[in-house]
């Protein structure tokens, strides 16, 4: 619950918009993405601004800035690594300050900023992932692909897709490294309307995401590296659509994760944005263009139009293979309930719902602010089934 006085889960108390895309940022420290002084400095020169429309990029993009500078610094000293964890970070403050600027040239060109340097970290921080293109109608899409670590032959595969706002550089890092660790390959992938997919090729999401989903598979498949018998498919946040809806129509995938179920309905779900965003936009988790530009929509109106389609009715209960639904008690964006109609509708006996609270940790959406220990408990679940 927002209160008068800032927490670390709240920020910006009376302004979820600005404390829940802060608290994502907050999440990625673990992983060596963030840094939560610097974070601190930028939401204090924040604190003041929030009446200001320009001040979120620019005090986001300002401490990017100033990463970039001193990764240029440390690349020219031939200190690689070192440059790495600067790069990361830097690439991680842009991409946060690209969440709540408009489409249009200067969203793609921070857009672009934000991917090539947080690529160019972690393939420095972590030489175990390569950048791969996986076909996808006449082109193509990007992903990461972290290897397990340690295993010889073909390893177990999760291919991971991400939610709403996020990128596979960031998925890559909070769910791939702990995959490696325990013997499993990760393909993070920016599928249909998600990261470097949308922002510079256009992409736009779509319902039938199994189109999508056949696509990763297929290219996992391909790979000398993946067992192809034991390949799970994951999404998180918006993805706890995806992933379902995939599972449903490609049988191959032996396991489906939904970390964080979606609104189970879509339509009332953007209707509420649109409520939100035309009488008070701080009480919304996301900005009014995000899901337009997400669906290819003229504009909200639009977009609850097409949000009908984003529907797991009927489809849920094909679903074969074992499902996990995760999910935070305290989830502000998707209620518990819809977590509890997706685990109804599966057609699968082995089904799964997790339910985080706050004497477990990750009580919050999709375990932000205690990813570890959902991606542990996941990993548990999975572990007997791939």
């Amino acid at each position: 619950m927002s209160t008068e006085t800032p927490t670390w889960i709240d920020h910006f108390p009376g302004n979820f918009m600005w404390s829940n895309a802060t608290l994502v940022t907050k999440g990625m420290a673990p992983y060596g993405a963030v840094a939560l002084g610097e974070i601190d400095q930028i939401c204090e020169n924040l604190r003041p601004r929030q009446g200001e429309p320009e001040a979120w990029w620019e005090e986001w993009a300002a401490m990017g800035s100033r990463m970039e500078k001193f990764g240029d610094e440390a690349d020219a000293a031939g200190s690689m690594l070192t440059s790495g964890n600067f790069y990361l970070r830097a690439g991680m403050y842009y991409f946060t300050a690209e969440r709540f600027i408009e489409p249009g040239p200067e969203k793609r060109a921070m857009g672009e900023k934000a991917i090539g340097l947080q690529t160019k970290g972690i393939l420095r921080r972590h030489p175990n992932v390569e950048r791969v293109e996986v076909p996808y109608e006449g082109g193509s899409l990007p992903a990461l692909f972290m290897k397990a670590r340690d295993v010889s032959g073909p390893a177990p595969t999760v291919v991971l897709f991400d939610g709403l706002d996020n990128c596979k550089e960031m998925s890559v890092l909070f769910c791939g490294l702990e995959f490696a660790e325990r013997g499993w390959n990760t393909l993070a992938i920016d599928g249909p309307g998600q990261g470097e997919s949308l922002r510079l090729r256009d992409i736009k999401s779509r319902y039938d995401y199994e189109v999508a989903g056949i696509a990763a598979y297929e290219y996992v498949d391909s790979r000398p590296d993946v067992d192809s018998d034991r390949v799970a498919v994951m999404g998180y946040s918006f993805g706890g659509y995806y992933a379902p809806r995939v599972a449903a129509f490609e049988k191959r995938y032996v396991a489906c994760v939904a970390f964080g179920a979606m609104h189970w309905n879509m339509v009332e779900w953007v209707e509420k944005i649109r409520h939100n965003v035309t009488t008070d936009p701080k009480r919304s988790s996301t900005s009014h263009f995000q899901v337009p530009w997400v669906f290819g929509a003229r504009d909200l109106d639009h977009a609850i139009e097409m949000a009908a389609n984003f529907n797991l009715n009927g489809i849920a209960e094909k679903i074969e293979c074992p499902v996990l639904v995760a999910h935070g008690i305290d989830d502000r964006i998707v209620p518990l309930e819809d977590a509890e109609n997706l685990i109804a509708a599966i057609g699968s006996e082995d089904k799964t719902l997790l339910v985080f609270t706050p004497e477990m940790g990750g009580a919050e959406h999709v375990q932000v602010d205690n990813r570890q220990v959902g991606v542990d408990l996941i990993c548990d679940w999975l572990a007997d089934r791939i």
